[in-house]
């Protein structure tokens, strides 16, 4: 199933969905605005234009996606919201102490296929979601969104042999390459430079993208499916932290951090 291709359209679910998270981010006085706000071209064009997220006959999405950054839960959140999954109303409870919505995606919420948030796993997941696919001859694809940052971890190098041992050319992961994580710089805190070779001395194929370009994102998914859809395919999305928000792109401060009600208009203006 393709959903909407007009670019106005997804571009105006952009801006719907930038000013949720900095409006659910002000309310719950915490969270993680910049490395919501740089993957949110990713999350419209997966669920708006890209994923099949209707049902199978065993009553099961078609595509599934693995949020593997899990602190950018206010992005998910505000695209679930767009999506149906969770009542606009309820966002203004985020990370609330009686919030169902909580800090990090948990599966008890509509829409969200596996709980997430510990840095490093989420590959792990999304590799065994596409090889139970493979084994039951399920059609469909499964999308991971990992971090910059996260690419530190040890874990992710190991699912990456494992996607390529088990050929899992069902499996489209992308990772956004916003430059900056919680500590400073990626490549301050621990280089994770010439990204396509590494993967590729993986064994998965490498597309390098503008990740807040819609057409691009879109595009890319395509030829990984069509042309490229002999391995796993890796789409490493150049992103801008805290994009949308002058403000707050490429401010590492913003990493993780509250708004002012001052801050807030600012930004609800700028993104209008």
């Amino acid at each position: 199933m393709e959903g909407n291709t007009n670019s106005k359209y997804l571009e105006n679910i952009c801006k719907d969905v930038r000013k949720n998270i900095v409006k659910m981010i002000y309310h719950a006085k915490s969270g993680h605005p910049g490395g919501s706000l740089s993957c949110v071209e990713i999350l419209v064009s997966l669920y708006k234009n890209i994923m099949n997220i209707t049902l199978d006959e065993s009553g099961k999405r078609v595509d599934k996606f693995v949020l593997s950054k899990g602190h950018a839960s206010a992005a998910y959140y505000a695209i679930l919201s767009e999506c149906g999954f969770i009542p606009k109303e309820d966002l203004v409870t985020f990370r609330k102490y009686d919030s169902y919505l909580e800090g990090h995606p948990s599966n008890k919420i509509p829409g969200v296929d596996v709980s997430s948030g510990s840095l490093g796993q989420g590959l792990s997941v999304a590799n065994g979601m596409a090889l139970a696919k493979k084994l039951d001859h399920k059609e469909g694809y499964v999308y991971c969104l990992l971090g910059d940052g996260e690419l530190e971890e040890g874990q992710i190098w190991e699912a990456c042999m494992s996607a390529n041992k088990y050929n899992l050319n069902n499996l489209i992961v992308f990772v956004d390459y916003n430059g900056l994580q919680i500590d400073g710089s990626i490549k301050d805190v621990k280089d994770v430079d010439n990204l396509n070779s590494k993967f590729e001395s993986f064994g998965l194929n490498v597309q390098k993208i503008n990740g807040n370009n819609i057409e691009e994102i879109i595009e890319a998914v395509k030829i990984a499916k069509e042309k490229l859809n002999d391995r796993p395919n890796v789409i490493v999305a150049k992103t801008i932290k805290g994009k949308g928000v002058s403000f707050m792109e490429n401010k590492i401060e913003w990493h993780g951090k509250t708004l002012t009600k001052e801050e807030l208009e600012i930004a609800l203006n700028e993104l209008n």
